[in-house]
């Protein structure tokens, strides 16, 4: 699997993620993570060698509905007439296919895992592909260093859950690339766990 981070600097936006097969095969799924806030992306998009006869983005994924991670989708979709998975509808376009917590998708020559942790947003999902340990994280806040405020069970649940899985790289919505990303996330749960306990 090959991951290629793309933004547009200029504007407010997140990193969208072009993931390709290591061999651009015509069975590989050429499948984007996030859009940005526009089309801005696409001129990045059409330098990228995604393989021969295939469709540079065959698949949109989005993390949440935001419009700094979802805004380009109409582009997007004017361009390469993507399938387009997201956990709820998002800004009124049609043709949106709902993903459900623990689904499987194919992107690249790999599977990602939809994991749904609703509190950055109450559609907001993890993309994990357990061969490489790797992670697409959206704005599902992963680096809480301080102890404070109040967390519902839910979150706390969803980092047990991702303490469990083996993560390497975690592919943020807007911090880029986090590597050795196991024992950040782990000390992410234990900062939650004592804030709540000194809320309590």
């Amino acid at each position: 699997m090959q991951v290629i981070p793309l933004t547009d600097t200029r504007i407010y936006s997140c990193y969208a993620y072009l993931i390709l097969g290591d061999w651009k095969r015509l069975a590989d799924l050429n499948t984007l993570v996030d859009v940005g806030t526009n089309g801005s992306i696409l001129e990045e998009i059409d330098k990228i060698n995604t393989g021969v006869g295939k469709t540079p983005v065959e698949q949109v994924i989005l993390t949440h509905g935001h419009f700094d991670h979802a805004g380009g989708l109409p582009d997007i979709q004017a361009r390469y007439n993507p399938r387009v998975f997201a956990f709820n509808h998002t800004n009124g376009n049609d043709g949106i296919e709902k993903l459900r917590d623990g689904q499987v998708l194919r992107a690249g020559d790999r599977e990602l895992e939809v994991i749904h942790i609703p509190l950055h947003s109450h559609d907001s999902i993890c993309l994990y592909c357990r061969e490489g340990g790797v992670l697409f994280s959206g704005d599902t806040p992963l680096r809480i260093m301080s102890p404070g405020g109040s967390y519902p069970q839910v979150f706390v649940s969803a980092l047990e859950r991702l303490v469990r899985l083996d993560i390497n790289t975690v592919y943020t919505g807007h911090d880029g690339v986090i590597q050795n990303a196991a024992a950040m996330i782990k000390s992410t749960l234990h900062t939650v766990q004592k804030s709540l306990s000194i809320s309590n």
